[in-house]
């Protein structure tokens, strides 16, 4: 199917046409709907009367629904967490690593998809092998070689939170399922900018905090897990994760049972209206747009940034090893001290992450801002 730039939908959002926000990768700027949303979720906390006891279930459920849906799977598959470091300590109490298995991993990665697999390592007898940051910026070649005999677990985002270098997933993953390797994600930085389809990468688990690229508020992420490891240990034993909750009159008729799936995972309290009916609204608005269209919109308009950046002097990778969403300025001799900070008093926004200035637009970004950004950062180096 053919691909659509969708036009800037700064009407959406409670945006100035002062500001040019391009951090997305920090954190989105939550829409309209979703702000309408969470009003009306959080108006049955102020008449608590109003709220069903079957609402605990109904707006999670729909949550649950589209958060499968973003990923080609069944709600069943889905869990609600609070964090993406919950999505992988689950996976860590749930994945097996015998004495001198590898952990595969890669340079800088970010923390909360290191920490739950050093803990791991120390605990099992196993080791961490890191993969070095490559050359050519060609990442997902870099996997493949590091990979060996001993690699039993792959654990990878699809897009390097620092500077948005690219893994190709599925050839990885095939890879890794055919030496018997179980592959966990973070997807935070990719998932509802670039397409992804558990069925043909086939992770064991996946996980995506929403308050980034899903547009959602914080303290809330999405969590696959496969049937294979359905039946694992959850982090938690709320009441609601148990067999038979919905029937609030026979709660204390205690259950050994889980609910269906992935839901033994669930976090507790995860019914909280305004966050879920926030977080529906801002899935809904993004399958409305199409994720393939967002990344190709993104996609255009950063490969235009990206000739500008480097016609002025600035490295930027590769575009087939940068993942569309993401471009990251690199100076020669190192971001100039206070650059960002120069940047934000002219309400241009962006991250400096090491050696590089992360800039991440997304559909309420126009032509201006990318305009204002590169006169920015001439002024801004001129003044420091």
């Amino acid at each position: 199917m053919p691909q659509t730039i969708i036009p800037s939908q700064r009407h959406l959002f409670d945006m100035p046409d002062s500001i040019a926000y391009l951090n997305c990768a920090y954190m989105s700027p939550l829409m309209t709907s979703a702000v309408d949303a969470a009003g009306q979720g959080l108006g049955y906390k102020v008449q608590p009367w109003t709220y069903a006891g079957s609402s605990f279930f109904t707006y999670t459920e729909q949550l649950r629904g589209l958060a499968a849906k973003m990923i080609h799977t069944h709600s069943d598959n889905i869990a609600l967490v609070p964090s993406a470091s919950y999505g992988m300590q689950v996976a860590a109490n749930n994945l097996p690593l015998s004495k001198g298995g590898e952990i595969l991993v890669l340079k800088d990665q970010f923390p909360s998809h290191i920490y739950p697999w050093r803990e791991k390592a120390k605990d099992c007898g196993g080791e961490i092998v890191t993969v070095e940051r490559p050359d050519n910026g060609d990442w997902t070649q870099a996997v493949l070689d590091a990979m060996g005999a001993r690699t039993e677990i792959v654990a990878l985002p699809a897009t390097h939170w620092a500077d948005g270098g690219y893994l190709d997933l599925e050839v990885i993953s095939e890879v890794a399922r055919h030496s018997g390797a179980k592959l966990v994600l973070d997807l935070t930085q990719s998932l509802g900018a670039m397409p992804f389809d558990v069925r043909a990468v086939q992770p064991d688990f996946m996980v995506a905090a929403g308050y980034k690229w899903l547009m959602g508020p914080y303290t809330l992420a999405y969590l696959y897990v496969v049937p294979q490891w359905q039946d694992g240990a959850p982090i938690e034993h709320n009441w609601m994760n148990r067999k038979g909750s919905e029937d609030f009159s026979r709660l204390v008729d205690y259950q050994d049972a889980f609910q269906p799936g992935a839901r033994r995972f669930d976090m507790g309290e995860k019914s909280n209206p305004a966050q879920v009916m926030a977080a529906c609204a801002a899935l809904q608005q993004l399958l409305d747009w199409g994720v393939e269209n967002i990344s190709h919109t993104l996609g255009v308009r950063n490969t235009r940034l990206a000739d500008k950046a480097r016609q002025l002097g600035l490295s930027v990778t590769e575009d087939k090893f940068r993942s569309p969403h993401y471009v990251a300025l690199e100076f020669r001799d190192g971001v100039p001290e206070g650059l960002a900070e120069k940047l934000a008093a002219q309400n241009i926004f962006v991250s400096v992450r090491g050696n590089a200035v992360r800039v991440t637009p997304h559909v309420y970004n126009t032509d201006n801002d990318i305009e204002r950004l590169f006169e920015g950062l001439g002024y801004a180096r001129a003044q420091i």
